[in-house]
């Protein structure tokens, strides 16, 4: 199968009007951008009589809930060999884990917007200036003849919302935002959805913020600040994986910070970084230098090593970045 052929949104949306049966993959650490991708597709492959099943590795987390229609049942979806397998916001095929494994070679189709994307799918829909997959969805589901209903705007807005930071970040265009208004014309409640993915924290939560928030250490005269997420405290605190959205922002938030990288904690000697960036700096350069990506202001990859050794790497690949603005 050739790889990587671009798709433009008139042959994506054509790919999936002639599949008579459609497998969605999300990718792990579910967020708000790949769920809602996912969700709103199967909400309009449903409308059109497909047969649909969506799938994540790390399952759907209860903080999501409000997206999942009523009597949906991920353990109870049907089992069929699907004509057409889809990646939504998915950059590369290590974000799908296991269920990565078992369709390697066979998905057909990734939307996405990451500009890391490794094109691994047979057709890649891409837009890198999109603010989120789902903008790039709410281009799809028209030409596929589905209306935009209220039940599919709920979940193309919360991918939206979520990945610009309830329209904060610096990704946010005139169209992410006119989107946005189109969205809520159809009768959302996205006060509701913006207070759930933004204002809600449960006490748990606040409390693994203020243990991380005690890890800061600075570098490059306080430009550079780098918090740690440990097992020990994820498990004191009892939160789970899909609560720490927004975490690795919170350094970024610090006055004087340009780069911020957040370790979560993932075994004795393996740490997945979040890196976030100013205007200034492109961590997901940076972090490709890692074997990472994702977006210039946004980024990841995983680093094995012991606590000091990780730390001691990301003070080095940071070095040519501040020396070339003069901030060494």
């Amino acid at each position: 199968m050739a790889k990587g052929k671009q798709a433009t949104v008139d042959d994506a949306a054509a790919l999936l009007r002639r599949a008579e049966s459609v497998l969605i993959l999300c990718h792990q650490k579910p967020d708000g951008d790949t769920l809602g991708s996912g969700l709103a597709l199967r909400l309009a492959l449903c409308a059109l009589g497909k047969q649909v099943r969506i799938a994540c590795p790390d399952g759907f987390p209860e903080r999501y809930a409000f997206l999942y229609p009523e009597g949906f049942a991920p353990e109870k979806q049907p089992e069929f060999d699907p004509e057409l397998v889809v990646a939504v916001d998915v950059a590369d095929p290590k974000l799908l884990g296991a269920v990565g494994v078992q369709w390697e070679g066979k998905i057909g189709l990734c939307i996405d917007h990451h500009p890391s994307n490794t094109r691994y799918a047979e057709w890649l829909l891409l837009d890198p200036d999109a603010a989120s997959t789902t903008q790039i969805m709410a281009k799809v589901l028209p030409q596929m003849g589905v209306p935009l209903t209220r039940e599919i705007a709920l979940p193309l807005y919360t991918g939206l919302a979520t990945d610009t930071g309830c329209f904060r970040y610096s990704n946010v265009t005139p169209a992410a935002l006119r989107l946005g208004a189109d969205l809520i014309e159809t009768g959302i409640d996205s006060f509701m959805v913006n207070k759930r993915m933004f204002e809600t924290k449960s006490r748990g939560r606040v409390e693994l913020e203020q243990l991380v928030l005690g890890t800061l250490e600075y570098h490059y005269g306080g430009q550079f600040a780098i918090a740690v997420i440990a097992s020990a405290d994820a498990e004191r605190t009892g939160v789970p994986e899909a609560d720490m959205d927004g975490i690795p922002a919170l350094p970024r938030q610090i006055e004087g910070v340009e780069i911020a990288a957040t370790l979560k904690q993932k075994g004795p000697e393996q740490f997945r970084v979040s890196m976030r960036g100013s205007a200034r700096f492109n961590v997901s350069e940076i972090c490709g230098r890692l074997g990472g990506g994702g977006h210039p202001r946004a980024a990841g990859c995983t680093l094995n090593g012991t606590l000091a050794a990780v730390k001691s790497r990301l003070v080095e690949v940071v070095a040519p970045d501040f020396e070339r603005l003069g901030n060494g």
